[in-house]
């Protein structure tokens, strides 16, 4: 039994049944060059809506948006890294990146202290993404308490949310998020305006919007599809969307801000990383040696081997090779273990000195934010 919802993910989850459940469209060939990436070319991107109009921009060489939000709560660990790689490969493809953080969602719903979220979204997650490759040049970065010192465009963007609440109804919020409250109402109809508002002429009028998401997060993306067309003020371009498969948690289920030992932070050291995967990475492999040679391991459950489908080894000829050599019986667990700690270790290393300049990147563009 499986739970997927924008509140909670539990079980194991059948991907072809969620395509079918949130009437979503498998991700069939691509153009040759989104082989770049190897989350859609190992079809952890697996589904979608409306994503051919984005496939047209692209081929066209036409202007187009990804629009996407991050939630300034605890680290930024390897499951936030899926999205953050969508948004630098979306960008050097030409598109011209959205990035909101949702601090007043957070106040609604997490945490009433708007500083400590400020310095959370620069310090674990924009200074991140920066490091990973993000040019702030062609971002358009924002918080939801305060979108923009331009009033024309502030107020286009607070109006619209607004006055996409008359287009909405208190079921649909009840589907969403359970129990309502006003906070979490006012967040919900924000956050149809942070997908829908690259679309106004004060920003960069009827433009295609690709959105990024978990399919967890799908009930977000319906609720401002069905507000972007009910609403007859404006015409909005419906919003596309793509979804990707989650990366399991150290222990094997969903990671969670509050158990450091459910992820591996960014900024964990080397020796961090590798401590937390000996101990606490679920393992596909058997009881015993004896038995582990006999039957072999399972990969599909193994976070280590997970950790480096997900991104960790780039060289598919190699994943493959470890692949088959666990299912074998070939490869134990402690030594793939090994092999993925090695690879976490050498990649921190190297990211927490690209750290360091895009600290000294992001304050620069603080200062004229």
């Amino acid at each position: 039994m499986s739970t997927v919802t924008p509140w909670e993910v539990k079980g194991n989850l059948n991907y072809g049944k969620l395509i079918k459940k949130f009437g979503l469209k498998p991700l069939k060939k691509l153009p040759k060059i989104f082989d770049d990436n190897l989350l859609f070319r190992r079809y952890l991107i697996f589904a979608h809506r409306d994503f051919d109009r984005i496939l047209k921009s692209i081929k066209e060489k036409k202007p187009f948006v990804m629009m996407t939000g991050l939630m300034p709560s605890g680290k930024f660990h390897f499951g936030h890294k899926m999205v953050a790689d969508q948004i630098i490969f979306y960008q050097k493809l030409g598109a011209k990146i959205y990035l909101t953080v949702a601090d007043v969602e957070a106040y609604n719903s997490r945490n009433p202290n708007l500083e400590e979220l400020r310095k959370t979204a620069i310090e674990e997650y924009l200074t991140n993404y920066v490091a990973l490759g993000l040019d702030l040049k062609k971002c358009d970065f924002y918080f939801q308490s305060s979108r923009s010192k331009d009033g024309k465009k502030s107020n286009a963007y607070y109006s619209l949310a607004n006055m996409l609440s008359r287009h909405a109804t208190y079921n649909e919020f009840k589907a969403i998020y359970g129990e309502i409250s006003p906070g979490k109402m006012a967040s919900s109809l924000l956050q149809a305006a942070d997908m829908l508002h690259p679309q106004l002429k004060e920003f960069e009028g009827i433009i295609p919007v690709v959105i990024p998401v978990g399919s967890d997060q799908d009930p977000h993306i319906r609720l401002a599809r069905d507000l972007s067309q009910r609403i007859k003020l404006f015409k909005f371009m419906q919003l596309s969307s793509t979804y990707h498969k989650f990366l399991p948690g150290l222990k094997g289920d969903k990671m969670s801000s509050s158990d450091a030992t459910s992820f591996i932070a960014l900024t964990d050291s080397p020796k961090e990383a590798t401590r937390k995967i000996m101990k606490y990475a679920f393992s596909g492999g058997q009881a015993t040696l004896e038995e582990h040679r006999k039957k072999g391991g399972n990969p599909d459950v193994d976070v280590a081997f997970q950790m480096l489908l997900y991104g960790l080894e780039e060289d598919d000829k190699q994943l493959k090779n470890i692949f088959n050599d666990y299912k074998s019986g070939k490869l134990l667990s402690g030594e793939l273990k090994k092999y993925t700690a090695e690879k976490i270790s050498k990649f921190l290393e190297e990211h927490q000195k690209k750290r360091i300049k895009a600290k000294k990147e992001v304050e620069k563009f603080l200062k004229n934010l």
